[in-house]
């Protein structure tokens, strides 16, 4: 059995991730990460009722990736449930995410970026090193936000050979210019495009870290979600006709990356599942990115 951590799995994409991997692979066992045990095993719950047959297929474990000491508990508690040899895991998701901006430039940081480094420095080493993924599920609004950003900021973020320190400095740069800022409104907006291009970045480091993994990031879409509903209601519009799509479908790229032929690691994917810049937007549907 492959088994499978998907963080944030008890809902929107993180939860039809789990759904779509129980699904269309009889092989997999998924390991729904949640930040609240409750709502993590009525997701679990709600899944079974769907088909009690998943039922031996599916655990629930409690994990905010915000916290050091809730990652390091989790990876204890797999420890413990299967074992350290041979390696438990096949594969790590690393879906939890935030999108408010109301939660300011840190925050967003420390779950986003930093939360998917925390869960790969306590789970890596329960990956099969040689067949282990990891899939980090970022955004377009990275590649957007480097585009958008001065020549320093496209230079550190798409460079091959970026360190994670060299990330870290910059982020708390980032963190400690929104604390000049008396409105905050500039970085606020930004914050979350800087958290997913930070991602992408790290997902180059982790990458070149451990080559017999294979590690990836990826957009899900424009995906009607608790954070982006909001739009739609600001705009007084459905989320259809913001061309949002569900939940299902933004968890494609997730799955492909996590169970299907990848050819390369280091590499960030579109919602249609091609390897699209990370500096510059790739509509779906547009030529694979071969740069």
């Amino acid at each position: 059995m492959k088994r499978i951590l998907v963080t944030g799995g008890n809902k929107g994409i993180g939860l039809a991730t789990v759904a779509k991997l129980l699904k269309s692979y009889d092989d997999t066992r998924l390991i729904l990460g949640s930040r609240n045990k409750e709502r993590g095993e009525e997701a679990a719950g709600s899944l079974i009722r769907e088909n009690g047959d998943w039922k031996e297929r599916l655990v629930t474990v409690e994990i905010d990736v915000e916290s050091e000491d809730s990652v390091k508990e989790a990876a204890d508690k797999l420890s413990s449930m299967f074992g350290t040899e041979p390696p438990p895991l096949y594969g790590i998701v690393n879906n939890a995410g935030i999108g408010s901006a109301s939660k300011g430039m840190e925050r967003t940081l420390q779950v986003n970026t930093w939360g998917i480094k925390r869960v790969c420095d306590s789970f890596i080493p329960l990956l099969n090193p040689e067949i282990g993924r990891i899939v980090n599920v970022t955004s377009a609004a990275g590649p957007n936000y480097i585009e958008a950003g001065d020549e320093s900021t496209r230079e550190l973020l798409t460079n091959p050979q970026v360190t994670w320190e060299e990330v870290v400095e910059y982020m708390n740069r980032c963190i400690e210019k929104e604390s000049r800022d008396e409105t905050k409104s500039s970085s606020q907006a930004n914050a979350y495009g800087l958290s997913k291009a930070c991602a992408n970045a790290l997902t180059v480091c982790l990458a070149r870290d451990y080559p017999s993994l294979i590690i990836n990031s990826c957009t899900p879409g424009f995906i009607e979600t608790d954070m982006t509903r909001p739009f739609a209601d600001a705009q007084g519009k459905t989320p259809q006709e913001m061309g949002m799509k569900t939940p299902e479908d933004g968890a494609s790229a997730s799955v492909f990356l996590i169970m299907e032929d990848v050819p390369s690691s280091g590499m960030y994917f579109g919602s249609d599942c091609q390897r699209s810049p990370i500096d510059r937007y790739r509509s779906p549907g547009d030529p694979p990115y071969n740069g």
